[in-house]
Order: C-alpha cells, then structure tokens, then sequence
C-alpha cells in the first residue's frame, strides 16, 4: 500500500491566501500606506511638517488636506508596519460588517472628527485662563492610528465583551479597553501623539453613541456608489463587498478569550497584532446605519451559539417583523417556509415559540439593562425584545438575530 503523504503549503502560499482573505478596502489602505512610505524612503522625503496634522495650520492657513494626508504618511518602518497589523484584523472584521464603501466613508468621517476635536482640545488648553500651554496647537502628528484608536471603541462595543486582553498579559474592562491602551502606549513608547489618540478614542465613542447618525446616509447612497462605472472594476473584485453585507456564513471573531491569552501563547501575537497602534505625531428605527451588514457580529467565544443561530437570514427576518401587534407570528408560515437540520429546526421553532410570549415575559429572561444596551447600539425596542425572547436571554444571539434582520 502507498502511504498517505501529508503535505503542508509553503510560505509563499500561506502568504497569497492570507492576503486573499483580506477585504478590498483594508489590502488597499495597506498598499497605500505601504507604498507612501517606500517612496518617502527613497527618494528621501522627511519633510513631514509640510503634510502633518497641525491645529496651528489647519486654523491659520486652513491646511484642511493634512487631515487626511497626516493619516497616510508614517515616520518610520516600525510605525507604519505596528499600524498596518493593527488595521488588518479590525478594518477586515468592519468591512465584512459595513461594506468597502461605507467602511471608507466611516474612515472619513473619523479623520475628519478626530482633527476636529484635535482642534478644540489643542486651542481649549493653549489659551486657557489657568496655564496656558501652546504646544498641543503646534504639535504636528502623523499616523493612521488615530483612526484605529476609533475602530478599537467601535469594534469593543460591537463585540459585546465584558473584558479584553491587554497584549495578552492581563484583562481589563471593555469599556475602559481603549483609555489603558492609550496610557500603556504612551508609557512604552517616545514621540507619540497622546491627543491624537486620545481625539482618536472620543471619535469612537461619539460614533458608537449615534452622535454622527445625521452625517452617515443611507443604504441607497452606498448602492448607488456601487453602482456607478468608475467603480465597476473594483466591485467585481472578490474581495469587494458591498454595502450590504458580505460573507454572511462567516464567523468573525474579535475579543480574546478572558479566560486564556498567555504571554508565549499564540493568543499573545493575535493581541500584539490587533492592539499595536502608534502614532507620531442611526435614524432609522429598523436599521442601524452605524453597524449594518449581514456579516457575523463581533463576539468573543461565539462559536456555539454562532452555530445555534439559523443561517436563514429571510426567516429572522420575518420572525421580528411578523411579531408586530399588526401582525401576528404565522407559526404554520414558519413550519412551512424551509425545511432546516433537526438542531436548527428546533432553534426556529424555540424562537417562535419565545415571539408569541407576552412582553411582561420577556422581563423575566433579560434586564433592562441589556435591552438598553442593544437600543443604544440603534435598534428598535420592540425587535430588541422580541430577539432576546427568541434567543432566550442570550445577549449574543439576539444581537446575531438583529444583524441578520438589518441585512
């Protein structure tokens, strides 16, 4: 007999499908700032001061493009290389969620609240009655880890994780996640810009808040980008997705494991590579139009109740519009619409089940606390409720619920 011969892909392969499973608009920023800062190496480009992010500039000579030119450029090989493995597992898990376009517009809107409040801030303490202190309003900075400080709020909130890792080594409440990274970086590390990243943190917040709901359009506006010739090329690229969603099978994971993450561990690289920023210097009630999409939503240790949810995305959707008072749940419509795997069958059937439940019920299973928390995140009250009763309390299959319903 011929014995089995296992064979493992070279590095040259595992290189090529790793960049392949990276979506268009995340590789692109990667090859831009890549790029950018080869030439800048050889043609020996350091005049930074000329397309940093200034407050001095942008307010006196109104610079406004070192906003987004400062986001571009990097100092050096560790700082653009430490930003680009940062932006790789982030800026993939939000494309997947948002879409290549709305994900840039996204991106847009952070550089330009980040500079914003740069702004502010630098000009509040610089002319200050008490002890005024101009260097912050001089201060130039450049980097793209501004905005990944915003994607690490944003992406904290939507995972829904009561911890995360710091590196590895030890574990930190999520809503506090983004201020010790902020101060574990500038501790470890010279040169950095603490107001970039602390302007970078506060974009997230006010994002994830809904405070930019009335700057970010709708699905139609992103369509209609998709739609129009001089982007053809692009959308018909595999890794494109579009607005409404991508892989909606895909399981996306993001937090660590509070209860691993050793500091020799493989966990420990998955953290460095996704927590390693420096820097030098919705309105409508059944769509949330910060967080839309039919990827998988960003949850820590999902994968058996990922595995629980049913991948009939049309068939949550109609469990959470039919349980409206005006319409009733047709319970025979839903043994009909598809035959699905015994399991999944009895999870469809428990969801039912759970719609037709009083909402006094409901209050019995989940606190207000964590229908608050999903309402914040922009979805309506009522399906709220009605996907946790479906989801018997879950918190995280009833946001898996939601998602799907938004897509």
């Amino acid at each position: 007999m011929r014995p089995n011969i296992v064979t493992e892909a070279g590095v040259p392969t595992r290189l090529s499908q790793w960049w392949e499973s990276i979506p268009f608009l995340t590789s692109a920023v990667v090859v831009v700032c890549g790029i950018i800062y080869l030439v800048c190496l050889l043609v020996g480009y350091d005049s930074f001061d000329e397309i940093c992010f200034s407050a001095s500039a942008v307010i006196s000579r109104f610079q406004v493009y070192r906003i987004y030119t400062s986001i571009l450029f990097h100092g050096s090989l560790l700082h653009v290389l430490f930003n680009m493995m940062a932006l790789v597992p982030m800026g993939s898990e939000l494309e997947r969620i948002m879409g290549s376009v709305r994900l840039l517009y996204v991106i847009i809107l952070l550089a330009t609240s980040n500079a914003i409040f740069h702004v502010l801030i630098a000009l509040l303490v610089a002319y200050n009655p008490f002890k005024p202190y101009e260097y912050l309003v001089n201060e130039c900075a450049i980097g793209f880890s501004g905005v990944l400080f915003s994607m690490i709020v944003i992406e904290t909130s939507l995972s829904g994780a009561q911890s995360r890792s710091v590196f590895g080594l030890f574990n930190v409440p999520a809503k506090w996640y983004p201020f010790i990274l902020l101060v574990v970086f500038q501790l470890l590390m010279s040169n950095i810009s603490f107001l970039g990243h602390l302007c970078g943190i506060l974009s997230g917040f006010a994002y994830t808040y809904g405070l930019f709901n009335f700057l970010i359009p709708g699905t139609s506006f992103y369509s209609a980008v998709e739609a129009s010739s001089w982007l053809s090329s692009c959308v018909r690229r595999p890794k494109f997705i579009v607005c409404t969603g991508g892989n909606s099978s895909g399981y996306i994971p993001t937090s660590q494991n509070s209860t691993s993450s050793g500091l020799l561990s493989g966990n420990f690289w998955r953290s460095l590579s996704s927590m390693m920023p420096q820097r030098e210097v919705s309105a409508q009630p059944t769509q949330d139009s910060r967080f839309p999409g039919r990827g998988r939503t960003l949850v820590s240790g999902m994968g058996q109740a990922a595995s629980a949810v049913p991948s009939d995305s049309n068939l949550q959707a109609r469990l959470l519009e039919n349980s409206s008072p005006s319409h009733p749940l047709d319970s025979t419509t839903l043994n009909n619409s598809q035959q699905l795997p015994e399991g999944r069958q009895s999870t469809v059937n428990n969801a039912a089940t759970a719609a037709t439940v009083v909402p006094q019920h409901q209050g019995s299973v989940v606190s207000d606390e964590e229908i608050k928390k999903l309402v914040a995140m922009g979805f309506d009250k009522t399906q709220v409720e009605v996907a946790l009763a479906a989801a018997d309390g879950d918190l995280n299959v009833a946001v898996e619920i939601l998602m799907s319903q938004q897509g």
